[in-house]
């Protein structure tokens, strides 16, 4: 699994990246009540918003860690938004991405990520 500054997740099987927020990302925004997933097709760019996650707090966009054609958004979501705060970094996902490209170049691993987390 990768990170990316803005706290999204990325996890490679071959040339799928399957994405989501973190874990501090979804204790940041709280009660997670509304998630809007991209539909498939759907080609996103690196650093570009893909999807919105809205919270009693606050609604934030999602950004893209990966470019590529969406094969999948997370359905699942729309009918039970909370699992992105129960599972952020497993049930929780937002898209599958069929990337155009499998670098990981500019995204963290575990390690640096929590070091990352630790100088916020």
């Amino acid at each position: 699994m990768h990170f990316s500054k803005d706290h999204e997740w990325v996890r490679l099987d071959g040339d799928v990246a399957t994405v989501g927020i973190t874990q501090y990302a979804a204790d940041a925004l709280g009660d997670v009540v509304f998630v809007e997933t991209p539909d498939a097709g759907k080609v996103v760019t690196k650093g570009d918003g893909f999807a919105v996650v809205e919270s009693v707090k606050a609604a934030s966009d999602v950004y893209a860690p990966v470019s590529g054609e969406v094969i999948e958004g997370n359905a699942a979501l729309a009918s039970a938004p909370e699992t992105v705060n129960a599972d952020p970094e497993g049930e929780g996902w937002f898209a599958k991405i069929k990337v155009s490209d499998t670098s990981t170049e500019g995204l963290m691993d575990r390690a640096a990520y929590d070091a990352f987390l630790a100088s916020l």
